[in-house]
């Protein structure tokens, strides 16, 4: 009788602890879970401050640029594109910007009441406008700060092929996974 109470007792201490390792078990999964949700959500974190160390950055280098030059990095970039390949058409510049033309053409607007670029038509097809730099706007370019495409790209040259293609497979499944956002290239 004492062997079959010790022998219940064994078995119900085998169950028992059968029962605590199954819970223990399941702990560790959770935590396990956990640790990777929280990896995760630090890297998110990461990745997010990295961003705004990138953005943070351009906006200094182009307030910098409009003081020491009168226009914004974004104009300055335009009239460089302008100065590398002169008589490019509206929408040529806005491609190379990889703006969309009627953002082009607000610009072009500013940088033309500057006297800094001017439009022409020429050849037989008057629709046709071709821009181009003033002497004002090439003694500017010349004169500008470096880099006039700005850090970013500027950055962008340093980094190793592997590297840059990296960073553009991530950025375009970041772009991808943000849904219907508007990159102003699929109207250049």
């Amino acid at each position: 009788m004492q062997k079959n109470k010790m022998a219940d007792d064994n078995i119900e201490n085998v169950k028992s602890t059968q029962r605590s390792v199954a819970r223990l078990k399941s702990i560790a999964k959770l935590t396990e879970k956990n640790v990777s949700e929280n990896k995760r959500a630090i890297a998110a974190h990461e990745v997010l401050q990295k961003l705004r160390v990138v953005i943070r950055s351009t906006q200094a280098h182009s307030r910098w640029v409009e003081k020491q030059c009168g226009v914004s990095s974004a104009q300055l970039w335009a009239m460089w594109e302008l100065y590398s390949s002169p008589g490019l058409k509206v929408s040529e510049l806005s491609k190379a910007l990889s703006i969309h033309q009627s953002t082009a053409s607000n610009m072009l607007d500013k940088l033309e009441e500057k006297k800094l670029i001017r439009r022409e038509r020429s050849g037989p097809d008057q629709r046709v406008v071709r821009l181009n730099l003033t002497k004002t706007g090439q003694s500017l370019i010349e004169k500008a700060p470096k880099p006039v495409q700005g850090v970013v790209s500027e950055a962008l040259e340093h980094l190793s092929d592997s590297d840059l293609r990296k960073l553009q497979q991530a950025l375009q499944a970041l772009v991808s996974s943000m849904g219907d956002v508007e990159t102003g290239w699929e109207h250049v």
